[in-house]
């Protein structure tokens, strides 16, 4: 069996558009349960625009801290680096969920929490009705 084909950036203009509208509905699907989450756990004062910029914010933050600790102590600490690098990274996310939706330490794994739950409710709901699934891109 052949290893799988990493996937390419595209190289023509309409397969750039596509890419970047796929981007486009993937940040949005994400920033929607982060946003009700955010509704439910700080009532009005959360906003869709704090839900995307979290959203966003939330992706880089953990993806880097996971990406530089992971690979920087990789020959020092083994497997126990990525272990690592996972631990930091959802505190940063936390930490940055904490600060966009000016909340605490739990109200901030609420909104992650209720974000998932609801990612999920939505997956699966374009799965029953248009036969597609967002991504999976749960840090777990």
């Amino acid at each position: 069996m052949a290893p799988p084909i990493p996937p390419t950036l595209p190289t023509t203009w309409t397969g750039v558009v596509v890419f970047v509208a796929g981007l486009m509905f993937l940040w949005i699907s994400a920033s929607t349960p982060v946003y009700f989450a955010g509704k439910f756990v700080k009532g009005t004062l959360a906003s869709f625009s704090d839900a995307m910029g979290a959203t966003l914010g939330g992706t880089i933050v953990y993806f880097l801290i996971f990406y530089i600790v992971a690979t920087s102590l990789n020959t020092f600490l083994g497997i126990a680096a990525t272990i690592l690098g996972i631990d930091l990274a959802i505190i940063a996310w936390l930490m940055l969920y904490r600060r966009a939706f000016n909340t605490g330490w739990l109200g901030a794994l609420g909104i992650v929490v209720a974000s998932w739950i609801l990612l999920h409710v939505l997956d699966l709901f374009l799965i029953q009705i248009f036969g597609v699934s967002i991504p999976n891109f749960m840090p777990f």
